[in-house]
């Protein structure tokens, strides 16, 4: 049975939550039971589970279809959207789901207002992605809202085929699929998907960037900066701020190079990059991590070093928390930044300064 939202009679527009799933039955009725009432119906297309994701899918309300997976997450995405007649389709996957009324009243009022605006726009929301157990956690703005003629183009990491404006929606989507646990479920399904994506399309930035961050998460630091700086190179030396994933690409290709023991390299690229962030407590939070691996190395340069590091972290206080920008971590522009500042003066010691 279709959850039906009780303004739906009166509003001139429709909602369909769009959905593809396999073996889901962690997070999958979460998910459903977050978006019940929002939605006219909840369509699920299932490509292939050999556990219970269909039986708590009907349970749940969904209406359940069945797709032959084909490596090919555009093709069924796009066979889902077809199953859905309604005006606005929200696309969430089973590790996501939406805040509660009481958590989020501000979030629920823009989901409910599409009921009463024409889809001429795709939607973004913030898809806030838990990476470790300690909570923390890395922002995103994707298109999950589109209007119901709009399908996806790509093998892997799809992107919605719409040349209309996109607008943020002040919704927050919790997602964990990030956790170790879950993406050591996937395996290397992603990069196998994009490899074989990049032999289409190989000077895709985009692709590049996801390739690099599915190799960064599974600690493969040394084949993620070469995907990172394929993802540079053909953007461009003039890309600036843009497109906003560019953000994220500096950050984790900051990060890798750190990780991989090119830390002069990473110095060199924060270097070059710093105009284009003035704004970003993420941007100085890493550069500061970068200069301290370098004092720890080189403890006769700490007198050098340590002042620039400090001054770093004080810059991410001084600019504050900065979600809107594209992979920014909670916590950079105020406590992460006070705990290694702390951690600084502790390192200070160690190495016998003042």
């Amino acid at each position: 049975m279709s959850s039906q939202p009780s303004q739906a009679a009166t509003a001139p527009y429709r909602l369909s939550l769009v959905m593809i799933v396999k073996n889901e039955t962690r997070g999958l009725a979460r998910c459903l039971n977050s978006v019940r009432g929002l939605v006219d119906e909840m369509i699920v297309v299932d490509t292939g589970s050999v556990d219970d994701t269909v039986s708590i899918a009907q349970r749940h309300g969904a209406r359940v279809s069945h797709f032959d997976w084909v490596d090919d997450f555009s093709a069924a995405r796009n066979a889902a959207l077809a199953l859905s007649g309604a005006d606005w389709n929200v696309v969430l996957d089973a590790d996501e789901w939406l805040p509660t009324e009481a958590e989020a009243p501000e979030a629920m009022a823009a989901l409910r207002q599409l009921r009463h605006q024409a889809p001429t726009f795709v939607g973004l929301l913030e898809v806030q992605s838990a990476f470790d157990a300690q909570g923390q956690s890395a922002s995103s703005w994707l298109p999950r809202v589109l209007p119901g003629r709009v399908r996806y183009t790509g093998r892997v990491h799809e992107q919605p085929e719409f040349l209309g404006p996109r607008q943020r929606l002040p919704v927050r989507v919790h997602h964990d699929g990030y956790l170790p646990a879950q993406r050591e479920l996937k395996g290397d399904r992603n990069q196998r998907l994009l490899e074989r994506a990049l032999q289409e399309q190989p000077d895709d930035a985009y692709l590049h960037y996801q390739l690099g961050k599915d190799l960064e998460v599974r600690d493969q630091f040394e084949q993620a900066s070469h995907a990172y700086a394929s993802a540079l190179t053909w953007l461009g030396p003039e890309a600036g701020r843009q497109p906003a994933w560019r953000h994220d690409l500096v950050l984790r290709t900051l990060y890798v190079l750190k990780a991989s023991g090119r830390v002069a390299e990473a110095f060199d690229l924060a270097q070059l990059e710093m105009p284009n962030w003035p704004d970003s407590p993420d941007f100085y939070f890493v550069l500061g991590d970068v200069l301290l691996d370098h004092a720890v190395a080189h403890p006769e340069q700490a007198h050098e070093v340590v002042p620039m590091i400090e001054s770093a972290w004080r810059q991410c206080l001084s600019i504050g928390e900065n979600p809107g920008l594209e992979g920014a971590v909670a916590g950079r522009g105020s406590v992460l930044a006070e705990r290694q500042l702390q951690l600084l003066q502790d390192v200070v010691a160690a190495l016998g300064g003042d």
